[in-house]
């Protein structure tokens, strides 16, 4: 097949719509009845969040190419920016006023049945707007700084993802001179979002919202004049840093300067409660932001449903029957709880599945390679850490030690910009050598090289994974670790981390494929293998686990496979731009997406080379940028205990017909079909069950 017949548009998913596909299936979990009750809640908060981000970087990006007057088709699925704007406005309308529906019919009213429920002013006693009355005087009044919009105070830079209460006023001073003044209160994040009043008789837990209150009273801040409308209102920034490299101190003031602009960059979103705004005021807003209509969201609810994270955290404690049964990570089955890491290590490979297994042993890694005193390196690659991390402290008490220590922390991790910078200067004072990585590039590899001198001999242990080094996100993200002692394994690790801080030619590695330079050919290459071994064998497959698709060299060839008969099944939790089941193009190809409780991180290569391939881990999902812009490593499993397990976790993922959407010819997902017979599988769970079986065969 001629590459311009697979260059067709028709072929291709566009990025955007169907990362909006995916952040529908997110609020697709919030009505799923099997879910427990607060968990619905809770996945309303993460849609509203990933709408946030998605607003802030996505949909900014493409407004800042509309002003810049470029208008060209991007280059897969053939839509200019104006074009790609308009479908998202469309699309994320309907998504929008799904999610307030479910909230408002759907969830509110099954949470009163648990005699918790949240309210507006006109609900309460007049006993309970009396309580709250002396709560504004007393705690919110105080705090708040009405902000005047005439000649002389021109509109205020309202900062990135607040929620403000705009008031028009009708001047009472002068009956005969008719006139209305505009004013802005920002509703402050320093107070709590929700405010819970006395339970009432019938032994009902009552929240009301802060913003609610606020507009309620807030005739009090305007003496002397009559409150003629008060529209509650939130605008959501471009928040994409434009990052100037050049040196490393350069890059860290950059960085922390660009961090301040995020908060007042030109607005992309307009958020506006429904049923309560001022036509006129809604008009003067647009005006003054610069921003258009279909911009503009009208909210059936509060603003911002973000809340629900706290909510959701403040009902757990309350009554924990409306969260999920707590699932606690176990011990890794390749190693037991009295042996000593690194001996196993030196021993054999060691395969880690989070957050079915306990990432504990990651900490212990750094932690007792800081304690050893036969240990004279540790160097790791950092993207994204937890606040108070156990590898952050394990790091520094090794440099203070008088190990060698260096950490390559990616300043440019988005929207963890702050933090990173944050613990760079932390880890230079404990005296580590802190490096940023390579110009233009983020590094988003996940490795670890510690280097100890036994009996006169130098042994290297590697950790490679999928996911970053965070001990809090490795309890909900799903994701992989090897720790290895192989030689050659050791060797790469060396080059690879003298390569990213000295000056030297990229290395000849022995195992590891590296970003930006080698992983997309290397995985272009394997499918151009599969597909000459499907010519003389005829069983001809590849499954291929991951985040997002988007890179169309990787897309073509998998088309070209899959024209040849090679036999592909895809799981892409998010983005993917390949449409499967197309006659002549991709009826080969398969594609599911598993939504669930954890979020699926984890990214497997395999192809089966008539039974001799190999299978492959990666930091990298198969995106342009992954390929192109970042610094990645993927890295083959050569033991055949963690070979079976993984294929076998492959398997069930295919399996899965609770959780798992198969996305159609025309780029839309539905759930999987199961049969009347069959039994119903939800994967994440399986997994956690046969770590538990585990666990209790090895007691």
């Amino acid at each position: 097949m001629e590459d311009i017949q697979l260059d067709n548009p028709r072929y291709y998913n566009n990025r955007e719509l169907s990362w909006l596909a995916f952040n529908e299936r997110v609020l697709q979990e919030s009505l799923d009845k099997r879910n427990p009750l607060m968990e619905r809640f809770k996945f309303l908060a993460i849609f509203s969040s990933n709408l946030d981000e998605f607003f802030m970087v996505r949909v900014a990006g493409l407004k800042d190419q509309v002003k810049a007057g470029f208008n060209k088709p991007e280059n897969k699925a053939g839509l200019t920016p104006k074009e790609q704007l308009a479908k998202i406005s469309e699309k994320n309308h309907k998504l929008v006023d799904m999610q307030y529906s479910t909230y408002q019919h759907i969830l509110l009213p099954m949470l009163e049945e648990h005699k918790i429920s949240i309210v507006e002013m006109d609900k309460l006693t007049t006993m309970q707007r009396d309580a709250m009355e002396q709560y504004f005087d007393e705690q919110v009044f105080p705090v708040l700084t009405p902000m005047a919009v005439d000649a002389y105070r021109p509109f205020p830079m309202l900062l990135n993802k607040s929620i403000n209460i705009a008031v028009v006023l009708e001047d009472t001073f002068d009956e005969e001179e008719y006139s209305e003044k505009t004013a802005i209160v920002q509703v402050p994040a320093v107070l709590d979002r929700y405010i819970e009043l006395e339970v009432d008789e019938e032994g009902i837990r009552k929240f009301i919202m802060l913003e609610d209150i606020i507009s309620h009273f807030i005739y009090k801040m305007f003496q002397g004049y009559r409150v003629k409308s008060v529209t509650e209102f939130r605008i959501t920034r471009n928040a994409d840093m434009t990052i100037h490299e050049e040196g490393a101190r350069d890059l860290l003031k950059e960085i922390e300067k660009e961090l301040k602009k995020r908060k007042w960059g030109a607005a992309v979103r307009l958020e506006i409660k429904r049923d309560q705004y001022d036509p006129k005021l809604l008009e003067f807003l647009l005006n003054v932001l610069e921003i258009h209509r279909k911009d503009v969201y009208e909210i059936d609810g509060p603003l911002d449903l973000t809340f629900l994270f706290k909510f959701y955290k403040d009902m757990e404690e309350y009554n924990d029957s409306l969260i999920y049964e707590a699932l606690i990570p176990q011990p890794p089955k390749d190693v037991g709880s009295d042996e000593d890491l690194f001996e196993v290590a030196s021993e054999r490979d060691v395969f880690l599945h989070h957050p079915y297994e306990s990432f504990q042993p990651v900490v212990d890694f750094v932690e007792d390679a800081a304690d050893d005193p036969d240990v004279l390196a540790i160097k790791q690659t950092l993207y994204r850490v937890s606040g108070g991390s156990p590898i952050i402290e394990g790091l520094k008490r090794a440099a203070e030690k008088g190990k060698q220590v260096t950490v390559l922390v990616e300043l440019k991790a988005r929207f963890d910009e702050e933090n990173n910078v944050q613990w760079a200067k932390e880890l230079e004072k404990a005296g580590c050598h802190v490096i940023y990585g390579m110009n233009y590039l983020k590094t988003h590899s996940k490795i670890t090289l510690v280097v100890r001198r036994k009996k006169h001999q130098i042994e290297r242990f590697v950790h490679l994974g999928t996911g970053n080094y965070n001990d809090q996100t490795a309890k909900l993200y799903t994701d992989m670790g090897l720790i290895t002692s192989d030689r050659k394994f050791g060797i790469d690790a060396t080059n690879f981390f003298n390569y990213l801080s000295g000056y030297t030619e990229k290395p000849a590695y022995h195992h590891i494929s590296m970003a930006p330079f080698d992983i997309r050919s290397d995985l272009v290459a394997h499918i151009d293998q599969e597909i000459e071994s499907h010519k003389k064998h005829g069983n001809g497959r590849i499954i291929a686990k991951m985040n997002s698709l988007t890179d169309k060299v990787i897309i073509k060839k998998l088309y070209e496979a899959s024209n040849e008969g090679v036999q592909i099944d895809l799981i892409v939790r998010g983005i993917c731009c390949l449409r499967p089941g197309i006659k002549g193009v991709s009826e080969n190809i398969r594609v599911r997406s598993i939504v669930g409780r954890f979020l699926e991180h984890s990214r497997i290569y395999y192809c089966h080379q008539n039974g001799e391939g190999k299978i492959y881990l990666s930091s990298a999902d198969l995106m342009t940028r992954n390929m192109e812009k970042r610094v990645e490593l993927l890295f083959p499993i050569y033991d055949h205990h963690i070979e079976s397990r993984l294929h076998q976790i492959l398997e069930l993922h295919l399996q899965d017909n609770l959780k798992a959407r198969v996305q159609d010819e025309h780029g839309n997902y539905h759930y999987v079909k199961k049969s009347p017979n069959e039994k119903e599988l939800d994967s994440q769970l399986e997994l956690f069950d046969r770590a538990y079986t585990v666990s209790e065969d090895e007691e």
